[in-house]
């Protein structure tokens, strides 16, 4: 029986059952959420005053946002509250350390890019969402457009989820009055990582401990997930995971045809990630090894990873004109 009110007995908890949710990938997700959420209650309870001062949301964006964690994944979130006192700012401020601390012990190592509430980018009152959201929209430098992506997939964990919705649609009214702002996303993207060489083969990596593996994350996963994405911005769609937004997507006539194995494929692919269940660092998560798959399954990947790079290119193109 776990009690669950310390990180350390929470993360026993999630190493004691994480195993039995490997099935699918929304059983998965289902149970991170469940993690993140106790790591909420014991952060909340670990502030000074133990009860938050406002309303706010708490959200996680990344994989995590769009519904799409593997085995490990590291923490992507934010916070917005209700509005800027200096009793608000200074709660916030120490959930915001206290939240990435117990993510971390609990095992959702650090964001390297410091997308963490602890970061004062990523945790801020609603008026100052909006203000730094317009500020990165008026910018449009490649580091601003990269944040409004991020921001792009953040779905609402904890509290009032309405903050996060009112925040996209800024995002949506501002590319439907300012039609440019949709090609800065796209050149943001535009690149990816070639999965297919010349001859039709599936090209692996060179060097290193990876060396004989598929990169997943950059060859097969982004090529979906970021042309989605480019077409869910243009369209308006609220939806955060890539399966929902081809679904949205599928229900307007002229992406029927581009888009029509992209639910199989993509879902396929979470299929494959989850069968690295053996990994055991962040980084092990995003490599897929060619030598154990079979033939079948190696075809399998490859029609994959060329539909993926078809998706993309058709929708840079598209944004493109």
């Amino acid at each position: 029986m776990f009690s669950l009110e310390t990180y350390e007995s929470i993360k026993e908890w999630k190493n004691a059952n994480i195993s039995f949710c490997l099935t699918n990938n929304v059983s998965l997700n289902t149970f991170h959420d469940q993690v993140m959420l106790r790591v909420l209650e014991v952060a909340i309870e670990k502030t000074k005053h133990k009860k938050a001062p406002c309303n706010f949301t708490w959200f996680i964006t990344g994989s995590g946002g769009r519904f799409e964690q593997g085995l490990i994944s590291d923490q992507d979130h934010g916070i917005i509250y209700e509005e800027s006192t200096l009793e608000n700012d200074l709660y916030f401020k120490d959930l915001g350390e206290e939240l990435s601390k117990g993510l971390d012990i609990v095992g959702y190592p650090y964001c390297n890019g410091h997308i963490m509430s602890s970061n004062p980018i990523w945790c801020k009152s609603y008026k100052e969402w909006e203000l730094q959201l317009s500020k990165w929209m008026e910018d449009e430098s490649w580091e601003s457009i990269r944040y409004l992506q991020i921001f792009y997939d953040a779905r609402a964990l904890f509290g009032v989820e309405d903050y996060i919705r009112r925040l996209k649609a800024t995002i949506h009214q501002y590319q439907k009055e300012h039609p440019t702002t949709l090609r800065r996303f796209m050149e943001n993207v535009k690149h990816h990582k070639n999965a297919i060489g010349p001859m039709g083969q599936i090209l692996v990596e060179q060097h290193g401990i990876y060396q004989g593996y598929i990169n997943l994350k950059y060859s097969a996963f982004l090529p979906y997930v970021n042309s989605v994405r480019l077409l869910s911005i243009k369209e308006g769609l609220f939806e955060t995971s890539t399966l929902g937004r081809i679904t949205g997507l599928q229900e307007k006539e002229e992406y029927r045809e581009l888009l029509k194995y992209c639910f199989v494929n993509f879902s396929l692919l979470m299929q494959y990630r989850l069968s690295l269940f053996q990994v055991e660092e962040y980084e092990d998560t995003h490599y897929l090894n060619v030598k154990n798959l079979t033939k079948e399954q190696r075809k399998e990947i490859k029609r994959i990873l060329k539909y993926g790079k078809k998706i993309h290119d058709t929708v840079i193109d598209l944004v493109n004109i």
